[in-house]
């Protein structure tokens, strides 16, 4: 199991404001926000659905975030 997120920004960032950067950009601002996990996924990834808290998944399409959610 992932830790737990310290406190810090990473449970007030809103996700959606990562929505539309180059996905080396958001990934460094997740970083700084305090996000333990940043995980890469394709657009149409499978992927499991269990929430690991401090984790921000970015799907990415042509090196774009195009959809952006916590856990």
């Amino acid at each position: 199991m992932a830790p737990e997120s310290p406190e810090g920004q990473s449970e007030q960032d809103e996700p959606a404001r990562y929505v539309g950067l180059a996905a080396d950009d958001a990934e460094q601002r997740a970083r700084e926000q305090g996000w333990h996990t940043v995980r890469r996924l394709a657009p149409d990834a499978v992927i499991t659905m269990e929430y690991v808290a401090g984790r921000l998944n970015l799907a990415v399409d042509a090196g774009e975030v195009v959809r952006c959610w916590k856990g």
